[in-house]
């Protein structure tokens, strides 16, 4: 996802049933003498309009955090890393290939009308259709699928994915091999089931207020856009007595300094992002108010890989090189931000993946390298590189261009000229090939390296930078192939991927993420998890 436990998620049936006896779900677990307060609204800044509100045509936290607090899918991932039952009751599998998933008795949507297997089916049939055009097409050919990958490609109908209802409310899913972390991917909201019968009356209108229908905990009461975005409770949700927060405004604020001074106007309960210049003062000021988390998530500027020069890796190479990453992690943000010269994470899903050896160097030897690399590509004093460098419309992506920019200056001569757009606009250039370089961050779908590295993939449909390197796919196959158990295999064939990007650098990974948010201390049960995900549901206001 655009924009987490240390190991990969593997579950004995016996856990299933645990858990299904167990019933209720991730909600809002209120302390023992909490006095909540009579009205239960929430006001929370998500930091940029959403392109749409269809699982199927969006991609990024910004759109993700309001599906998942409208859609359920079949299972969740807890805060501490177990999958529990959402929309399915329990599962069980044969060989790890074929699964078999039993919905709950009587869920239903927000309209009281009831969600079959056949839903999931014809949702995840429209997810791979190259007709919807999803941008997380290719996600359910990564589970591997049967038959998905040839159907986002256009080789199969849809028909013929790996999916089926054997009746009204038991779900098959067949796999071409074991996925190891197939249970944490299930958990996406792109694979959340969508009402057939209500898309195909409405088209694409059927995100309207009016007309919407969801399985989650709030549904859409109103869209005012470039506003506002108000859901409330759904009644038919199936957990719904485990929700308190009665009605949720999200805001399309992106100015961070706006988002800070309606918060402290008393307007919003919780930033979305906390700017890095006020980051200091704010931290003596607002005390607990202010939180910080690590986030698995990497921020980074992708080449457009098939334009010159940016189709040469030594130009790309160079400008990686050319970053003083510390500068950017530690001065620019100083936030606890980590620099980065991995795509994925150093740590993550039980393994370890080791950055380059130029990232080692001192910069002044990278910087020689960087230019003995620009003169054999062609570019020096007499012939300097430029560039566009394009990012969405944002304080902090401005701040870090301009340090960017000025590195590549100062120390290889580079002109890199800035453009900004807003979000969705961004997201349609970058989709069209139309750039240079682009600003861009990845938040781990799931807890494992191949969230990030998937997405380098020859033809995969978040594959922007359209790279392809026939020795970075293969050892993504080979990964995909090592049991959930056998860490040290999948990390080797991670590493060799790394390895891959590091020396054709079809992004240049800048910084490891944190998030910051301002919440008021009468917000409670706010805990996001190591994707940076907190929910609506989970949340209570005390009184104050």
């Amino acid at each position: 996802m655009i924009q987490h436990k240390s190991k990969i998620l593997t579950f004995t049936l016996l856990a299933v049933c645990l858990m299904s006896i167990n019933g209720a779900a991730m909600a809002a677990n209120v302390p023992a003498g909490t006095i909540l307060a009579e009205k239960q609204e929430l006001v929370r800044n998500n930091g940029s309009e959403p392109a749409s509100l269809d699982p199927h045509k969006v991609e990024s936290n910004v759109e993700f955090n309001l599906i998942s607090d409208m859609f359920d899918g079949l299972v969740a991932v807890k805060s501490d890393g177990s999958i529990e039952p959402r929309l399915a009751a329990s599962w069980e599998n044969k060989d790890n290939t074929v699964w078999t998933f039993h919905l709950r008795p009587g869920i239903t949507w927000s309209d009281g009308s009831a969600i079959t297997a056949q839903d999931v089916v014809w949702s995840w049939q429209r997810l791979v259709s190259p007709q919807t055009a999803s941008p997380y097409s290719s996600y359910l050919g990564n589970m591997h699928v049967a038959n998905a990958l040839d159907i986002a490609q256009g080789k199969k109908d849809p028909a013929a994915l790996g999916v089926k209802a054997l009746d009204d409310s038991t779900l098959e899913i067949t796999l071409t091999q074991p996925t190891a972390a197939f249970l944490a991917m299930l958990a996406h909201p792109s694979l959340v089931p969508l009402d057939k019968v209500l898309i195909g009356r409405f088209g694409d209108k059927w995100t309207r207020p009016e007309h919407f229908v969801c399985s989650g905990a709030y549904t859409l009461s109103q869209w005012v856009v470039n506003e506002r975005i108000v859901a409330v409770r759904n009644p038919h949700y199936w957990d719904d007595r485990h929700t308190v927060i009665d009605k949720v405004t999200y805001l399309p604020i992106s100015s961070e300094s706006a988002d800070v001074n309606r918060y402290k106007a008393g307007e919003i309960d919780i930033v979305y992002s906390v700017p890095v210049n006020q980051f200091a003062q704010l931290k003596k000021t607002m005390g607990d108010e202010l939180h910080v988390s690590p986030q698995l998530s990497t921020y980074y500027y992708q080449f457009n890989t098939t334009r010159a020069p940016f189709n040469d890796p030594r130009v790309r190479r160079a400008l990686n090189m050319a970053l003083d990453k510390d500068i950017i992690a530690q001065k620019v943000m100083g936030q606890g931000q980590r620099a980065a010269w991995v795509i994925s994470q150093p740590e993550i899903g039980g393994v370890q993946l080791h950055a380059p050896e130029y990232a080692a160097w001192p910069l002044e030897k990278r910087i020689t390298e960087a230019k003995k690399l620009l003169a054999e590509a062609g570019f020096g004093p007499e012939h300097p590189l430029t560039l566009n460098l394009l990012y969405n419309t944002f304080e902090t992506h401005q701040r870090i261009a301009i340090a960017a920019s000025s590195m590549w200056k100062k120390n290889l001569g580079v002109e890199a000229k800035l453009q900004n757009q807003e979000w969705k606009t961004m997201l349609d250039t970058m989709h069209t090939g139309n750039f240079d370089v682009v600003r861009y961050a990845w938040i781990a779908d799931y807890d494992d390296a191949s969230s990030f590295l998937n997405i380098f993939r020859t033809g995969d449909s978040e594959n922007t930078t359209r790279y392809s390197n026939p020795a970075f796919d293969e050892a993504m196959r080979n990964a995909a192939k090592a049991t959930s158990l056998d860490l040290e295999e999948r990390g080797k064939f991670y590493q060799q991927a790394e390895n891959l990007l590091g020396e054709d650098v079809p992004a240049i990974p800048v910084y490891h993420y944190v998030r910051t948010h301002l919440v008021k201390p009468w917000v409670g049960g706010f805990a996001p998890d190591n994707r940076g995900n907190y929910y609506t549901k989970d949340m209570f206001i005390k009184k104050h």
